[in-house]
């Protein structure tokens, strides 16, 4: 286990990657990201998907959590600091008691796809801009077995603070790369084989008769707009039932509902899969 560095002024220079969270939340942090507790950081660790800077932990915690702090790579800082130390370098209050830092480390979007196994499922998204619905889709993709997720040009940031807590560090886990338009994104899916099924209030048939082919793409856009009527009509479009004339659910319970079913509905003929 890395050796733990004891901090008692809030103006270490050594604490810089922790200095004003919020506001750095807004401006960016030039290839790295904050993520908080315990779950997010055993995440961290043992996805490996995104190098490890360094961890800060208010003093009272570091026996609790030399277990998981054994699991650090080399060159990883780790940084105690009293409560009130640790509540002014931050900014606000870390009831959690735990923050740590990491680098970015994301594929491009053609070696991502390239990487795929031959029966993969994968997410795309269309200017989701809500981190918390952000979240809550990479946590869906990740329970229920997505391979990869795809962000346009208009999503938000996986890697933002509080779309990795609401993913729980799926965020962290589950990789995903990002496409310079909608449009790039559904050739670049379409040309390795994946059939694309889109979600819309609209769609042309009811999500249970849906089936999964070895290869499929599942693509959501934001609560409102929707998806881009150029990407509808290059997939097949599927709707959920609902009760009465509502036609609507946030985009994270539409994901939960969807991912859920196709984790199961095989089509044998396409795919070759045991139902």
């Amino acid at each position: 286990m890395p050796d733990v560095i004891a901090i008692d002024d809030p103006d270490d220079p050594r604490l810089a990657d922790y200095r004003h969270v919020r506001e750095r939340d807004l401006v960016g942090r030039e290839g790295r990201f904050v993520a908080e507790g315990v779950v997010v950081l055993e995440k961290l660790i043992h996805g490996r998907r995104h190098p490890l800077r360094s961890v800060l932990i208010a003093e009272k915690r570091v026996e609790a959590l030399r277990p998981l702090l054994q699991g650090l790579g080399e060159g990883v800082e780790v940084y105690a600091a009293g409560q009130a130390v640790m509540d002014a370098v931050v900014g606000f209050h870390i009831h959690r008691g735990l923050l740590a830092v990491g680098t970015r480390r994301e594929p491009d979007l053609a070696g991502l796809i390239a990487g795929l196994p031959a029966q993969a499922l994968v997410v795309g998204l269309v200017g989701i801009a809500n981190h918390d619905n952000m979240g809550g889709l990479f946590r869906n993709a990740a329970a229920f077995g997505a391979d990869a997720v795809l962000l346009d040009d208009g999503c938000c940031d996986p890697l933002y603070r509080k779309a990795i807590r609401v993913s729980v560090g799926a965020a962290l886990t589950t990789p995903f790369a990002r496409a310079a338009t909608a449009a790039e994104m559904v050739e670049t899916l379409v040309a390795a084989g994946f059939d694309l099924v889109a979600l819309s209030p609209r769609g042309e048939a009811d999500l249970g008769d849906i089936k999964r082919g070895a290869r499929t793409a599942v693509l959501f856009g934001a609560e409102g707009p929707g998806l881009p009527a150029e990407v509808l009509s290059r997939c097949r479009t599927a709707r959920i039932p609902m009760a009465g004339d509502f036609d609507s659910l946030n985009v994270a319970t539409s994901s939960g509902i969807v991912l859920h079913h196709l984790a199961t509905a095989w089509d044998t003929r396409r795919s070759g899969a045991i139902s």
